[in-house]
């Protein structure tokens, strides 16, 4: 038995000197090639010092949004880092980032390839990580066009009414119930979210049925955790894949698709099983499926096609748009002037109605600062999608060379102490007399881009953002929990593909009284 333990162990240490030489061989090989194939860069930004192999990996930190506004404020609103073997720039104001998303639009509009986003969109089938070219402009097109245009959003208005009505009701009775204290409500607003989306894009929530709603939320919740995750591939061309295979991503993420693909495969599943009851509505997969049966367009979608649209559903709607509301009833939650406000300003408007109606939140004016003002201090995902330039091009004085990977600090931006009065402070009044918009034309908010690369389904997500806010405002006067000061509410973040917070809000919520003449 001990000669057998001495064996093992021999042969233990000898496969990991072998997994050690061969690493050391791919980490190596690249450095010594790269002293002769190593272009001549020049003019580059400036940018903090960095490490032999990893660069400025290290520099990253868990927040790297707050790392890199930190070095920006040392090296600049222009910065140039190297992430692994990847050259990368870093915007971090309005007049730089208006360069990259306007000025030089055309020569930075595509993504950099991502193992992780590849397998997940079906081979960069989707439109939010497919790189820019006949392709993309293609699907993007026939979905701006058919799938996220204010008729289309507004055609979906009774679902989210129907599933907001269900949501008020459960919150109600937990307020009236005397043994509630509190609630917690990141989970209660991710499964309103999650069933909202689900009723537009698949026709069902899924209560009950096969896929119910704790297995949906944990497949979404393994895809942020994937998306966001450490993928050396990204970093490291080369080599990296090794490193996946040794930590095991690859693993998760090969498992976190099969899962997404079991999900979508049933949904297409049910949607062409001819016995399947019709709604009442066209649901977004009833909308292409019909459209992938169109011989006529430019674009013949296939069943990859449709699915890599589902995963863009997934990662741009449900996650960001419950992350928004959490914000925003945490900065309410700590100004109690500005929630008092709010309310009033609603509950005037919208009288003795049980539920605010989507067409009378236009009339919302400090509802609406509210809303921007959460978005300028928590953009849902801080950085944007990253780009990667394809042409040489100037951005300020400093030069960029194709195959640069480009970030734009929208949270940065969204706190410039040159834009921005008293930056850091929750005041939705700074918009009561200014023209800064979400729209993509003030690069000074930029909560969801600008230029080619912008959110396509913003339109989709604000309203649900509003409509659930709005009602959450309207029907319930929110305290905090006894002996809890609004100073002591934790704000601090959780990084994920969106920036969640960290700590989950919790508070009290007392059912308006609507009065009735």
């Amino acid at each position: 038995m001990e000669m057998f333990s001495e064996s093992l162990s021999s042969i233990s240490l000898l496969w990991l000197l072998s997994v050690t030489a061969l690493l050391l061989v791919f980490f190596l090989l690249p450095l010594r090639l790269g002293k002769f194939l190593k272009p001549n860069f020049v003019n580059l930004a400036p940018g903090p010092p960095r490490l032999p192999i990893i660069g400025n990996l290290h520099q990253l930190g868990k927040l790297p949004h707050l790392s890199l506004h930190k070095l920006s404020q040392e090296y600049g609103p222009v910065m140039h880092l190297k992430l692994g073997q990847v050259p990368a720039l870093v915007v971090s104001s309005p007049e730089m980032a208006k360069e990259v998303l306007k000025v030089h639009d055309t020569k930075c509009c595509s993504r950099p390839d991502s193992y992780g986003m590849r397998k997940l969109s079906y081979n960069q089938k989707d439109i939010s990580f497919s790189p820019y070219g006949d392709y993309w402009r293609e699907i993007r097109k026939l979905c701006v066009i058919q799938l996220f245009t204010v008729k289309r959003v507004h055609s979906f208005q009774h679902v989210r009414d129907r599933e907001i009505a269900k949501f008020v009701n459960v919150i109600s009775n937990e307020a009236l119930d005397p043994n509630t204290k509190l609630i917690h409500l990141d989970k209660k607003i991710l499964s309103l979210a999650k069933n909202i989306i689900c009723e537009v894009a698949f026709g069902s929530n899924f209560e009950g049925e096969k896929f119910n709603e704790d297995e949906i939320q944990k497949t979404i919740q393994d895809v942020m955790k994937v998306t966001s995750g450490f993928c050396a591939a990204d970093f490291f061309p080369y080599y990296g894949w090794i490193i996946d295979l040794l930590t095991g991503f690859r693993h998760k993420m090969n498992k976190c698709f099969t899962e997404v693909d079991k999900f979508n495969e049933s949904v297409i599943k049910e949607h062409l099983d001819p016995s399947r009851p019709r709604l009442n509505h066209e649901d977004i997969t009833d909308i292409l499926i019909a459209l992938s049966n169109d011989e006529t367009g430019a674009l013949r979608l296939s069943k990859d096609h449709i699915k890599a649209v589902f995963v863009d559903l997934f990662l741009a709607s449900i996650d960001t748009s419950s992350a928004t509301i959490i914000w925003a009833m945490s900065e309410l939650a700590k100004s109690p002037r500005v929630m008092r406000k709010v309310q009033a300003e609603i509950r005037e408007i919208i009288g003795n109605k049980s539920q605010v109606d989507e067409s009378e939140i236009e009339k919302l004016k400090y509802f609406k600062m509210v809303v921007k003002e959460t978005l300028r201090l928590h953009p849902p995902v801080p950085l944007l999608l990253p780009r990667e330039s394809m042409q040489f091009c100037k951005i300020g004085e400093y030069n960029v060379y194709p195959k640069t990977r480009i970030f734009v600090n929208a949270w940065a931006i969204g706190r410039d102490i040159n834009t921005w009065y008293k930056q850091e402070e929750f005041y939705p009044e700074r918009f009561e007399d200014s023209e800064s918009d979400f729209k993509g034309q003030n690069y000074e908010f930029i909560p969801f881009g600008a230029g080619r690369r912008m959110c396509p389904a913003m339109t989709m997500g604000l309203a649900s953002v509003e409509s659930i806010l709005a009602n959450m405002l309207h029907c319930f006067d929110w305290q905090l929990p006894s002996g809890m000061k609004p100073e002591d509410i934790n704000m601090e973040e959780e990084v994920g593909l969106t920036v969640n917070k960290k700590f989950p809000l919790e508070l009290v919520p007392i059912k308006h009284e609507i009065q009735t003449e």
